[in-house]
């Protein structure tokens, strides 16, 4: 990495770079889905999309977004954080969690949320370093529906 890194909304074209990236995440996924996925989040005003981008080829991106709950009410929360392997440790996701955080703020909030899976041991010190506090542990389930 020879230049400096920007940040930046995210583009319907970005899709290959995503989906690479959210495969590195351990959520691969093909170009085509991800398109379809950012031609209905990008233009929702509820959720926000955020890239950074060093030499022209993105090295990261953060999506957030506005929830709403029977249970808790209405929050922010972080819903996806990946950064490029060959641009971690030099700020790249502290960049893209300062965005998230100060679009929250423009919506009127005062708190953000994220929740980070308990095999996913590097990010918990990462965010603990931004002064996000532990609230709970939880377990996830899914069942196939035919």
């Amino acid at each position: 990495m020879t230049g400096a890194i920007t940040i930046r909304p995210a583009r319907a074209n970005d899709a290959p770079e995503l989906a690479r990236l959210a495969a590195e995440l351990g959520y691969p996924t093909s170009v085509e889905a991800m398109q379809d996925r950012l031609s209905v989040l990008l233009p929702h005003p509820d959720h926000r999309i955020t890239v950074t981008e060093a030499d022209g080829v993105l090295c990261g991106w953060i999506a957030a977004e506005r929830r709403r709950t029977l249970e808790s009410g209405e929050r922010v929360e972080i819903v996806g954080l990946v950064v490029d392997a060959r641009h971690r440790n030099i700020g790249v996701g502290r960049m893209l969690v300062t965005d998230a955080e100060h679009w929250a703020v423009q919506m009127g909030f005062d708190s953000i949320s994220v929740r980070s899976n308990v095999t996913r041991e590097a990010s918990h010190p990462f965010y603990e370093q931004l002064s996000y506090v532990r609230r709970k542990t939880q377990h996830a389930y899914i069942k196939h529906l035919a």
